[in-house]
């Protein structure tokens, strides 16, 4: 279905002339999620319940300890501080937001008495304010009582400027936020708003965080010993190591949760943790199963004890161009906006790379059914999926864009213009599919004249927060770097967000912002903020369709793999409802075991 049919269609649906239901049936059937289809329908009445277990416990804990392993281990327990999703998937043991999304990406509440809808009066007609009803009786983990001045309080911490939230971005449209009651908020946006969920994943007590707004928000001692209103409470933190937590006895829904004791165990690898779970049955869980998949067959057809789950959703996983220099210094700063690539600035050296990464080897020889190759850096949901892409594998036509633009072949084989050698450093995380997607990028390339060096960092320092640290991903103290992009939500927005030129991660953020390329487009930038405030569906798909057309053309990024989440999951083990769209521990409270 094309832009065109999409909008004739909603306008006989809003006209009476096509049935709502019948029109909703087929959208579903092409893969929109349910928000999706609401929102490009309308509002309708009622709201999305929270999913409920088959399992109805008579009391709370009683389950022995839940094991976890997570092979890049969580190095800080503050939601708002955090880099990568080992960091956001352990605070949320511990942090609730106001909803999450399903496996369908239907929104579900947590900390909401109920969904705002502007059927109840929660949501504008506009777009430009919400009203939130929190739910009352829940308490944080040191018994203090969770209440608006808490959710204002989050904004204003992550809005600080000196905070250098990582999550700044999902707010920045939020214009002020009124208590109206010790449990209502009324929320307004300085433009219309199309997709409110996006912000308040995680909230965080006024209490606690108070006197750590700003500049000292890295010296709060709750980043390391969370204070939540989550099932569990915190036990104990190694960073880069592991966390233990115990069942929080006030969690506000009742019986809830089923385990008495939690761990997540960091660091190792993949396929360690997949045989921990799969095969010897030592845990229970196992995150990012980043493991060839003929390998994880053999584990669930010898192992018995458990399965691999998979889950999609909007992740994908790429290459990234430096658009700065790594090499060059720059008021102590290496990979600075004010040193362009000496290289990598040139279109034809990236589109020579980008014809040089075999999606279809890489998709077939090692993600297997946990991937699938693709163009697109935007995959999920389907209304938002280009079809003006093409991804081709062609070393003798990279040949030949380097030829055309001088780029020739020295004395030693490698290319070079005007002085500058095609030698690049590329680097990943240790993790072995990517450590073989390099050796493949890096045998093509060695065909035609690139040298590429590979390099693979520890994961906990890779995706780290550490603004000390070179070799985290933000600081992209190399030429190319891969790894995954996953979009959080069914809606598109923040995940567009890596390449705005506002979200360049430097010296001057603590190289909190999300956009490492450096890359900056006044063009791409327009659409992002048009988009933000964009309350026609229609025209809103179409553009974050131009914009992921623009990074693609533009070869600021190389998608090869639109990859699910692939989880190992114990045979016992229910409830995970693991989703594509949230957080691994979005439902946490409903985990349990059979007996």
């Amino acid at each position: 279905m094309d832009e065109w049919e999409l909008a004739e269609s909603l306008r006989r649906v809003r006209e009476g002339s096509l049935d709502r239901r019948q029109f909703a049936r087929t959208l579903l059937g092409l893969g929109l999620t349910a928000p999706m289809v609401v929102e490009l329908l309308g509002p309708r009445p009622g709201h999305a319940q929270a999913r409920r277990s088959v399992f109805t416990p008579t009391r709370r804990g009683g389950g022995g300890e839940l094991k976890t392993l997570w092979w890049q281990a969580p190095t800080i327990l503050n939601p708002h501080l955090a880099t990568g999703a080992k960091d956001a998937d352990a605070s949320r043991i511990f942090y609730e937001g106001l909803v999450s999304f399903d496996p369908d990406g239907t929104i579900v509440p947590n900390l909401t008495a109920e969904i705002p809808t502007i059927e109840n009066g929660g949501v504008a007609r506009d777009g430009l304010s919400i009203i939130v009803k929190v739910k009352k009786g829940v308490q944080w983990h040191d018994g203090k009582p969770f209440t608006a001045d808490d959710v204002v309080f989050t904004w204003e911490y992550i809005m600080d400027p000196a905070t250098a939230a990582t999550t700044s971005g999902a707010y920045r449209d939020i214009a002020r936020i009124d208590k109206l009651d010790s449990h209502t908020v009324k929320i307004g946006y300085k433009n219309p708003n199309p997709f409110w969920p996006k912000a308040f994943s995680s909230i965080i007590p006024r209490h606690v965080f108070a006197p750590f707004k700003g500049a000292r928000s890295r010296e709060a001692p709750a980043n390391l010993k969370p204070v939540g209103t989550g099932p569990y409470r915190v036990v104990d933190f190694k960073p880069g190591d592991l966390v233990r937590a115990e069942v929080f006895p006030g969690y506000h829904e009742a019986n809830w949760p089923f385990f008495d004791r939690i761990e997540m165990k960091g660091g190792g690898d993949a396929v360690s943790a997949a045989r921990a779970v799969i095969q010897t049955g030592e845990y229970d869980f196992a995150w990012n199963m980043q493991v060839e998949d003929d390998v994880l067959r053999r584990m669930e057809q010898q192992g018995g004890k458990g399965r691999l789950d998979i889950a999609w959703g909007g992740g994908t996983e790429q290459m990234f161009f430096n658009f700065s220099d790594p090499l060059k210094d720059v008021d102590g700063e290496r990979s600075s906006v004010k040193a362009p690539h000496p290289f990598l600035t040139d279109h034809a050296v990236r589109t020579a790379l980008s014809l040089l990464v075999d999606r279809a080897s890489i998709q077939e020889q090692i993600y297997g059914r946990h991937g699938q190759a693709t163009a697109n850096y935007l995959n999920a949901p389907p209304v938002f999926r280009s079809k003006n892409t093409r991804w081709e594998f062609s070393p003798e036509k990279a040949a030949k864009v380097l030829d055309g633009a001088g780029w020739k072949r020295g004395g030693d084989g490698v290319r070079a213009k005007d002085g500058k050698r095609l030698r690049m450093l590329f680097q990943t995380s240790i993790n072995a599919p990517r450590q073989k997607t390099q050796a493949i990028v890096k045998q093509a390339a060695a065909k035609i004249g690139i040298e590429l060096d590979v390099k693979a960092v520890v994961p906990a320092v890779y995706f780290s927060t550490d603004p000390a640290n070179p070799d985290t991903l933000a600081h992209f103290s190399a030429d190319l770097q891969m790894h995954s992009l996953i979009n959080g939500s069914p809606d598109p927005q923040l995940f567009m967000q890596p390449f705005v030129s506002w979200e360049i991660a430097q010296k001057e953020n603590k190289w909190a912002g999300r956009n490492s390329t450096r890359w900056r487009n006044d063009e791409y930038d327009r659409m992002y903020k048009a988009a933000e405030t964009e309350m026609d569906p229609v025209k809103r798909a179409a553009l974050f369709i131009r914009m992921n057309d623009m990074l693609i053309q533009s070869v600021v990024i190389v998608p090869f793999l639109w990859r699910a989440t692939a989880s190992a999951v114990s045979n016992r083990l229910r409830g995970t409802d693991i989703s594509g769209w949230d957080l691994t521990f979005w439902n946490l409270a409903h985990w349990y075991r059979d007996a």
